[in-house]
């Protein structure tokens, strides 16, 4: 099967399938608009360009969005959209049974809501009901999109999926983005940056799970939290997973943004400060909310 992966990806229903979902929530915008025109010649010479090898990525459109804090966004032409739901519609379900439970980021039946859920299940767990002392290691990677080694990636989807042509399309889409460091960095924005995020880290997840032996471990992309009633358990936690960091995945621990707290401080994790008996939502976020709300009132009146 894994050797009939990039024909699967080429197949006109797949590529059909792939544009499907690339118009998703974008049916009136120009750009798409103007490829249905021709939606099948355009769909057939996508397939002939990957089956002969001679697909190119167009240039990324960068802008800044701020919403709530500043980021650099980097938005793919849409016919190289459509290619990135190809290759996730025939890679997703393979590596998806290689994820494990306790990560939350772009993946079906999982999300902010289900990650702060469960949060509060392993707060209730290690401190007993609330009734003994415990701590989270809260942390994150150091701009961690901007430092995903690409060689490193590549040989972690190469174990997985031994397929040179998808090799060869994966390093393509990867390189199509530029950063102060060559071979370095995803940008934000494509689809198949916030899958490659996934894989990258899969391999944190199981050093934490199975070689750590962590119980208590949430993910959503980079922001990750470890639950322990020990602090100098979490302390040492914190000093291996940096190293494993470094020496394995060549990224880092957050100097600033990776503490360890008392739980009964209140954590803050995915936009809320969750306290044992209740949560807050933060203020910049409230804020979004609430601009999102007057937009789509303003919108509909």
């Amino acid at each position: 099967m894994k050797q009939d992966l990039y024909d699967q990806l080429c197949s006109y229903n797949n590529l059909f399938l792939a544009y499907q979902k690339a118009r998703k929530r974008k049916t009136l915008k120009p750009y798409v608009l103007e490829f249905e025109k021709n939606l099948k010649d355009n769909l057939l010479e996508l397939r002939a360009e990957l089956l002969f090898h001679t697909y190119r990525p167009k240039p990324l459109t960068t802008f800044i969005l701020r919403d709530p804090k500043t980021r650099k966004i980097s938005r793919s032409d849409f016919r190289d959209r459509i290619i990135h739901h190809a290759v996730c519609n025939v890679i997703e379900e393979i590596f998806e049974k290689r994820f494990i439970f306790d990560t939350y980021a772009n993946r079906k039946g999982k999300g902010v809501l289900k990650a702060v859920q469960r949060f509060e299940d392993f707060s209730r767990k290690v401190t007993k009901n609330n009734t003994c002392r415990a701590y989270a290691m809260k942390a994150d990677i150091r701009h961690y999109f901007e430092t995903v080694n690409h060689n490193i990636l590549l040989k972690i989807i190469r174990k997985i999926v031994p397929d040179s042509r998808m090799i060869w399309l994966i390093t393509l889409i990867l390189g199509n983005y530029k950063t102060a460091i060559t071979e370095k960095g995803m940008p934000l924005g494509n689809l198949t940056s916030q899958f490659f995020a996934n894989v990258y880290l899969g391999e944190l997840d199981n050093f934490v799970k199975h070689r750590l032996r962590c119980k208590y471990y949430i993910r959503y992309v980079d922001d990750f939290v470890i639950f322990h009633d020990s602090r100098e358990c979490l302390e040492k936690y914190k000093s291996e997973i940096n190293t494993f960091l470094t020496q394995h995945l060549d990224i880092d621990l957050h100097p600033e943004k990776s503490r360890i707290i008392p739980l009964s401080h209140g954590i803050e994790f995915l936009g809320f400060k969750i306290f044992p008996y209740y949560k807050i939502l933060k203020s910049k976020n409230l804020r979004k909310f609430r601009r999102k709300l007057c937009n789509s009132t303003t919108t509909l009146s």
